[in-house]
């Protein structure tokens, strides 16, 4: 089974630096197959096995950390809950006419209802959010740089940590993965 790896804030503005052929070999290393990286940014797609999602997740944070000295958060999606979420943009006008702005947010967990009314609530700019289980679908107008809808906002309010990707990475590791799933 294919599933996609997301670190959280890497190779950001010179912070949390991870060579994504250092990420490739450390994947290897643990046994993992068809390890493919996208982008600079943390993205994995590679094949599974048997083993759930959060147990790998578990994995990679402890084994990242010993093997390459960099703290972060993984997120595991199987290409089948990737595909999911895809499906389940609540934003397909804003996928198609601006998909740099609209952001797919990867949930350590699912936040209860009244963490997101809250968040919602507090937006201080025209941003829109949608919350399904794991996933937020945030629409950023006027662009995540200019927005106070930071990381550490949705993270504190919703009682969860998140990784977020554009649109664009978002069916681009769709792509990778089903292109997976299929061979």
């Amino acid at each position: 089974m294919t599933a996609i790896a997301l670190l959280r804030g890497v190779n950001l503005a010179g912070r949390n630096a991870c060579a994504m052929t250092d990420l490739r070999a450390l994947f290897e290393g643990l046994g993992f197959r068809r390890v493919r990286t996208l982008l600079q940014s943390g993205n994995v797609v590679f094949e599974l096995g048997r083993r759930a999602p959060t147990e790998i997740e578990r994995l990679f944070e402890r084994e990242t950390s010993a093997c390459l000295g960099l703290t972060t958060d993984f997120f595991v999606r199987t290409a089948r809950e990737w595909r999911t979420a895809i499906a389940g943009n609540p934003f397909e006008q804003e996928a198609r006419r601006d998909p740099g702005h609209l952001l797919l947010v990867a949930l350590k967990e699912a936040p209860a209802a009244k963490r997101v009314e809250a968040l919602r609530a507090a937006i201080p700019g025209r941003e829109v959010l949608h919350i399904r289980g794991r996933h937020a679908y945030i629409v950023y107008p006027d662009g995540v740089g200019r927005s106070k809808l930071t990381t550490v906002m949705i993270d504190r309010m919703l009682g969860t940590r998140g990784t977020a990707r554009n649109w664009n990475t978002v069916l681009k590791l769709g792509a990778l993965a089903d292109d997976d799933d299929r061979n």
